[in-house]
């Protein structure tokens, strides 16, 4: 029986009546995916592929406790299903007690799609981009611009059956475009990036208008030192370094005083102002164009997930209200270790900062600065204060009196994004952004830009 001809509902509900366990999570993810690839102003590759991957969970109850062993394998088919399920149970009975162990979780209504056909996408979702990218090579190559890049849309449809009685199904698509034009002599280099749900609402030609721009105030170069300087952000820039600050918001290791949400003596920084502006970063499953999954969907148990809480309801979470930090991540787990409320990490998010302004209404009121296109190769340096360090890339531009004049040397960065809330000086329109970093494992953003009036560009980098 192959893999494909196996409903994913029905090999949840055989690999549950195959288990012996105390408990069991069964979780099979049915992946599709559709990319287009281009490189000097023509398509080079294109490809579907189909997968279907199985983790099951068991849990055995002993003297000291409850353990649970985690089994993950791809390709899963009818046949494969028993092996799979015992080397779980195996897992568990060879394990000490689980610090996290939870009763499973009880009580959220059943799917009503729960056996329905998995959702699938296909090459049809980009009948529409397809044409206008190609209409995109040709005014670039009439512009002298080459267009790099690739298109990647995938759908994951998510079933998640437990020994509690929990059936629930989640469907989320999850596209990404990124496109680079550079000059023929390879000398001048821009990016620009989206995250999309379904390829209707990105427009590669506006992309490419906004990169002919762009290598445009390249064409003068202007050599700069290291040193702080006013600074402005975009959205993809400070999604990254956003996503790192929530990736750092254990609630569990701020009360044991290892992170910058430590409050020093002991206890946590919950319910202190981090920033002037108000800012409000929040994450939400319904965020119209972000949505993400309802519900807890952990293939492993980690510091701010736990495969005890697979099924737990996934509401709004509000991580900064008003400038004010609100919540840490917590699992059912750790919020009874901390005294914090449950908080599960969230599947987006999202920033807002009570403007509507553009980030070329920005420019326009800077007098001299730097405006930036995206960071890479971001890394941690401290916990204790969250330092990063990183690069800039694929242009950095000088703006004088409102207007961006050159193109300037790139730099290595080094900052905490929870100092940057409390220095921002100014943010503006909330807009959905691809991070560039990070687009590999979270892509549901939506960030303003933000303007830092002494961003410490700590070294120059020779990158592009």
């Amino acid at each position: 029986m192959s893999a494909r001809s196996t409903k994913p509902h029905e090999i949840v509900e055989r690999a549950l009546e195959l288990s012996r366990a105390d408990g069991c999570v069964v979780i099979a993810d049915e992946h599709s995916s559709a990319n287009l690839r281009w490189a000097g102003n023509a398509l080079t590759t294109n490809g579907v592929t189909r997968g279907r991957s199985l983790t099951v969970v068991a849990t055995v109850d002993g003297k000291e406790g409850t353990a649970s062993g985690v089994v993950s394998r791809s390709a899963v088919t009818a046949d494969d299903l028993e092996p799979l399920v015992r080397a779980a149970e195996a897992a568990a009975r060879g394990a000490g007690p689980a610090e996290d162990a939870q009763p499973l979780v009880t009580g959220v209504p059943e799917a009503p799609d729960f056996t329905d056909a998995p959702a699938e996408t296909s090459s049809a979702v980009f009948a529409d981009f397809a044409p206008a990218l190609g209409e995109a090579f040709a005014r670039a190559r009439a512009g002298g611009r080459e267009l790099y890049g690739f298109a990647n849309h995938e759908l994951v449809s998510t079933y998640m059956g437990t020994s509690a009685g929990l059936r629930l199904r989640h469907d989320q698509p999850n596209g990404t475009l990124e496109l680079n034009a550079k000059s023929p002599d390879r000398t001048r280099s821009a990016w620009a990036g989206r995250s999309t749900r379904d390829f209707k609402d990105v427009d590669p030609g506006a992309l490419d208008a906004e990169l002919a721009v762009r290598l445009g105030w390249a064409e003068r170069r202007v050599d700069l030192p290291a040193g702080r300087y006013e600074t402005l952000l975009p959205p993809s820039a400070v999604a990254d370094l956003l996503i790192y600050q929530l990736w750092s918001a254990s609630g569990r290791d701020a009360t044991e005083g290892r992170t910058v949400f430590s409050k020093p003596g002991g206890g946590t920084r919950v319910g202190e102002k981090l920033s002037d502006l108000p800012l409000n970063l929040r994450s939400d499953p319904n965020e119209p164009g972000l949505e993400s999954a309802p519900f807890v969907v952990a293939h492993s148990s980690g510091g701010d997930q736990s495969v005890f809480d697979n099924g737990l309801p996934v509401g709004p979470t509000e991580w900064i209200a008003n400038g004010e930090l609100a919540h840490l991540t917590t699992t059912r787990h750790t919020a009874g270790l901390t005294g914090l409320p449950v908080a599960p990490a969230g599947g987006n998010l999202i920033l807002d900062g009570g403007s509507d302004r553009s980030l070329e209404e920005m420019v326009a009121d800077t007098g001299r600065g730097l405006l930036l296109t995206c960071l890479w190769y971001i890394r941690e340096v401290d916990p204790a204060t969250l330092l990063l360090t990183g690069l800039t890339r694929d242009g950095v531009y000088l703006v004088e009196n409102g207007q961006v004049t050159g193109q300037v040397n790139n730099f290595r960065f080094n900052e905490s994004p929870v100092d940057l809330l409390g220095r921002a000086a100014e943010a503006g329109r909330t807009e959905k952004t691809l991070p560039r970093e990070w687009g590999d494992w979270f892509t549901r953003a939506a960030m303003p830009a933000v303007r830092v009036p002494d961003f410490n560009m700590s070294s120059v980098s020779q990158g592009v």
